[in-house]
């Protein structure tokens, strides 16, 4: 039997992992929805739809699937299309909620991949909600010009909390356990620094050194 889910669809940063995995044997494939997709334009003409249908296509080919096989195909709408041409083509396809063993490989594999685009380690694991929409757009903020690079600029949260007022402004910053959320390294505290100030769904101040 083999799966096929999706991972990093709901995240505000990267485009979105597509996997498939031969439950028998653990063999797992995966392919990146690029986050081109979902910019602005190619997401309302659902661009990452027919690029979701092509990685299906090659992962299913990758692990040499029959049309004997089972394949498990999570119910999101993500996988709509390519699961009714499957269907037509005589693949054997039941539509369900994807478990383990694909959904933690799945998922640790977008978090990896999340942070090598330089999410701190604490806005993908450690908490309670990973890649939580406005926890990234603080991040995004503190390096705006090239992490709004990485941001899904078609959807309509982006469209309403991407183009905000930032006031710049300096400080000097006594709290301990601050770190750069540009760099990601400490700020020490009597440390001169960056302050940005915006109000997305609550005001939100960030502190960056001085010289970031």
């Amino acid at each position: 039997m083999v799966q096929i889910d999706d991972a990093g669809s709901g995240s505000l940063i990267g485009g979105t992992c597509i996997g498939a995995m031969r439950v028998e044997t653990k063999e797992f494939v995966f392919d990146f929805i690029p986050v081109e997709s979902y910019y602005e334009g190619a997401f309302e003409k659902k661009a990452y739809i027919d690029k979701c249908e092509e990685i299906v296509y090659s992962l299913i080919s990758k692990l040499n699937v029959s049309k004997r096989e089972e394949i498990q195909i999570c119910q999101g709408y993500m996988f709509e299309t390519v699961r009714h041409k499957l269907k037509q083509e005589g693949f054997n396809i039941n539509s369900t909620k994807i478990k383990d063993p694909l959904q933690g490989a799945i998922e640790n594999t977008f978090q990896e991949y999340a942070l090598s685009l330089g999410l701190p380690a604490q806005y993908v694991k450690y908490t309670r909600y990973p890649l939580h929409f406005h926890r990234i757009l603080r991040w995004v903020y503190a390096d705006y010009d090239r992490r709004h690079l990485l941001c899904k600029t078609g959807w309509k949260s982006w469209k309403k909390y991407g183009h905000l007022n930032v006031e710049i402004s300096e400080d000097i910053l006594y709290k301990r356990n601050y770190t750069c959320l540009k760099c990601g390294k400490r700020i020490k505290p009597g440390s001169r620094v960056k302050v940005l100030r915006y109000t997305s769904n609550c005001p939100n101040v960030i502190y960056l050194h001085h010289k970031c």
